[in-house]
């Protein structure tokens, strides 16, 4: 399933996208901010093998990731990977680039 803005990824996209078993062990809090037309700020939360999405702002995350919403819509549509888009500039990323990497096996980027 592809999604056409932000919001529907992840209200639709994301949680059907999840895998749990690929998250065991992963306690993060990410901070997304996408600029654009259908932007907005989103935590989502990754949690004893859960995922939780709240839109909105969380005071302290444990990584944030903010890009232009033509940039995360190709990246969560699968048109250039996470690593491709942060080489090129596309991606302002704050946190730990290890567990950025295991949030890809657990289908969030």
């Amino acid at each position: 399933m592809e999604a056409k803005t932000p919001r529907e990824f992840f209200e639709k996209v994301l949680p059907s996208r999840f895998k749990a078993d690929k998250a065991e062990g992963v306690d993060v809090t990410v901070q997304v901010d996408i600029s654009g037309v259908n932007g907005g700020s989103w935590t989502v939360t990754i949690r004893d093998q859960k995922l939780s999405v709240k839109e909105g702002v969380h005071p302290s995350p444990t990584m944030a990731i903010s890009m232009a919403e033509t940039d995360y819509m190709d990246l969560v549509n699968g048109r250039v990977s996470a690593e491709r888009a942060f080489f090129a500039g596309k991606i302002r990323f704050k946190g730990n680039i290890a567990l950025a990497l295991k949030l890809k096996e657990t289908g969030f980027l």
